[in-house]
């Protein structure tokens, strides 16, 4: 779903810092190699999260959901030089694909992967971070935050991606669609969540940025 109209969109986009060349080659792989290379975050996106973690400049930082490095490696563009990147994905199968990007990269030892349930690996985490990045299975978004919030430094930064769902979460829900209500009530959550001050980005598919108090 479109946001803003194409010759907007195009001229944002034209306008905005360019994709690196190792990040070109990764989106380029991912599209020949990968399943579903739609999930992949984008040059655009992309730019957008190195932006962000240049402002913070985090020495700590959690990303929930991997796929193929994309938006791990953006994020890692604003990390400290003694800092490190914790990214959890489920899917093994794109571990090593991953690695062989991540060690390309100028902060590949800094670059951690953990392959399992990231509800179950989170609380067994003993860093404080400053930056997280949700990109996740959407029903656990809210488990996610719930899980973070005690391990955010204050001033420290969530993001979460996918919060407009192609423009679903402003229509009727429909009694099936399990991935809509729990947006729904996530987007509800940070609004109202007092440990945090949130605005929704209406860029791609939408992003907010929560600032912990």
């Amino acid at each position: 779903m479109e946001f803003i109209p194409k010759k907007i969109d195009a001229y944002v986009v034209q306008h905005s810092e360019k994709e690196p060349e190792l990040l070109q080659q990764l989106n380029k792989e991912t599209w020949q190699k990968i399943m579903n290379p739609r999930m992949l975050s984008g040059a655009y996106q992309g730019r957008l999260l190195a932006m962000i973690s240049k402002l913070i400049n985090p020495k700590n930082i959690l990303e929930i959901g991997t796929y193929t490095g994309y938006s791990a490696l953006c994020l890692a563009e604003g990390i400290q030089t003694n800092g490190k990147l914790i990214t959890i994905d489920k899917n093994e199968e794109l571990e090593d694909f991953v690695r062989v990007f991540f060690d390309k990269s100028e902060y590949g030892s800094q670059l951690q992967q953990k392959i399992g349930n990231a509800v179950e690996i989170i609380p067994s985490l003993e860093d404080k971070f400053d930056l997280v990045f949700i990109d996740a299975d959407k029903s656990n978004y809210v488990n996610y935050f719930n899980l973070i919030i005690n391990k955010m430094n204050t001033g420290g930064v969530i993001l979460s991606d996918n919060v407009l769902w192609s423009g679903k979460v402003a229509e009727e829900l429909k009694a099936k669609d399990k991935d809509t209500k729990a947006l729904l009530e996530y987007n509800k959550l940070l609004a109202e969540d007092k440990r945090v001050e949130t605005i929704i980005l209406p860029i791609r598919d939408g992003l907010t940025i929560s600032r912990v108090l």
